[in-house]
Order: C-alpha cells, then structure tokens, then sequence
C-alpha cells in the first residue's frame, strides 16, 4: 500500500500548554486506523492537527503535500472530512438539507442527488426522516447523519472522533458495520478515535495506542493461514522491540509503568 498520510515528530499546544509530544505515523491509502487511549491523552488534539485546527510544529504531509500552515478550509478541499466529537449537525436544517451542505464546494449537480441516494442506501432511516429536522433525531441517527455529510464531500480521508460516543451498543455496532463497507466499497481511508478498544480492532488494519501525548505502542493486523476463516484476527504488536501476538479480546487496558526505561507488550 502507498502511505496517503506521513506525520512526522508532530507536536501541538494549546496556549502554553503542549498536547502531544512528537507523535510520529504513517495512514496507507485504503486502510482503516484507529488511535486508542484514555480521555485527554491527545487523540482528539490528533486529528484537530491534521486539519489545522490547533498550533503545531513538525511535519504533516497528504499525498507528498505539506498540510502544514494551510487553512482548514483548503485543507477539505484536498478531500479530507472531519467528524467531530458531539455529531455537530446543523440542528435547524433537514436531513436533505445536512446532506447537501457537506457537498457544498462540488459543483456536480447530479453526481449530489445520486450520492444522496447513495448515503440512504447506507442510513435507510434517514431516507425516512429526510424531511425531518436533525436535531429532533435521535442520537444515533445524527451520528449516522454526521458522517454521511461528510461522505457526500467525497473525501479520500475521513477523521472520526468518537463515533461510538452516547451510543447504544447496538447502535454503535451497526454503526461501525457501516463504516467498515464504507471503507472496502468507497476505498476511503479511515482515521477513527475511539475508547471502545474492542469494537475499533475488529475493524481496523492498524492501531495506535496514545498516552499524556505520545505513542507508546502501535499495531499492524495479520491473518494467519490457519486462522483466515476466523472472527478473531491476529495481531503483530510492536513497542519498544517487543513483538507479541494476541486476539483482539486481549488488547492491553494497562498502563506503562513510569519507573521502566522502555514500554514492553504485556503478552511477552
């Protein structure tokens, strides 16, 4: 695969204060990624990064390209569409009316009304409510409305924050089934933040793990010969040298220790 995203020694700072410490990974084009860990430890400060949405220094390059310095908007205009935390549906506006705001900088009339078609194949609810006000809709239809505005952009690259945030499981399953057909039949490359950790590694290629701002341990999925049939993948982890394998039930909820010179996987 070709890496569609390069983040390089990436720090960034909320006034004084500094959010992540030299975060360095790589997004092949294609794949799904999910950033793990606890609240506050920098996931979110990750994404609002790679849309310039924070100060930062280091190094972000889509496609080759520096998205260092540009504005968010231009930023969007390369094809990359941001889900933030909270669903942020324009509440007064219909479900139609969300869907053609996210294709908002397209100017190919009938390419809009197909792939609104096409976002209701995906959310048949929201072809029942297209008329509806979206924020009269439940939780979990506003979220299923959040990404599908932001598919009707048609991104190469979509940022999730927290799909799964004040959901019902079921909902949240569903929800993540989706997503993963978004990614196989759109061939859109995914970034999802999330802490259901269980949920996020069934779906995912790759994984990182952050915390106080740092990776401290990353994650590349492969399926044995043995075992391809299998609901469990297996995962290769790497941290610090360590390579362990393990089903995705057993990713790690522990913490470093501080007093360790080196993160060692808790499967060795």
């Amino acid at each position: 695969m070709t890496a569609m995203l390069n983040i390089k020694d990436l720090r960034s700072y909320y006034g004084q204060v500094q959010a992540l410490h030299g975060l360095s990974f790589a997004l092949n084009e294609g794949s799904l990624t999910t950033l793990l860990g606890a609240n506050g430890a920098g996931k979110t400060t990750t994404l609002r990064a790679i849309c310039n949405m924070v100060r930062s220094t280091g190094a972000i390059e889509f496609d080759g390209s520096s998205l260092m310095g540009r504005s968010t908007e231009s930023i969007v205009r390369l094809g990359i569409a941001h889900v933030p935390q909270g669903r942020g549906t324009f509440t007064s506006l219909t479900v139609e009316e969300n869907l053609q705001l996210g294709a908002i900088s397209r100017r190919d009339r009938a390419g809009i009304i197909a792939d609104i078609e096409r976002m209701y194949g995906y959310f048949p609810v929201l072809k029942e409510r297209y008329t509806q006000q979206a924020g009269t809709l439940s939780g979990g239809e506003q979220q299923m409305l959040a990404v599908a505005r932001a598919l009707m952009l048609k991104p190469r690259l979509m940022l999730l924050d927290e799909p799964s945030f004040g959901l019902a499981p079921l909902i949240v399953r569903d929800l993540f089934k989706i997503l993963g057909r978004i990614n196989r039949e759109e061939k859109v490359t995914i970034l999802v933040v999330e802490q259901n950790a269980q949920l996020a590694l069934e779906l995912a290629d790759q994984a990182h793990v952050i915390e106080t701002g740092r990776i401290v341990m990353s994650a590349a999925r492969r399926r044995s010969p043995t075992t391809r049939t299998s609901a469990s993948p297996i995962w290769v982890t790497r941290s610090a040298g360590t390579w362990s394998f393990s089903p995705t039930k057993s990713w790690p909820a522990s913490r470093p220790a501080r007093s360790t010179p080196a993160w060692r996987s808790p499967w060795s």
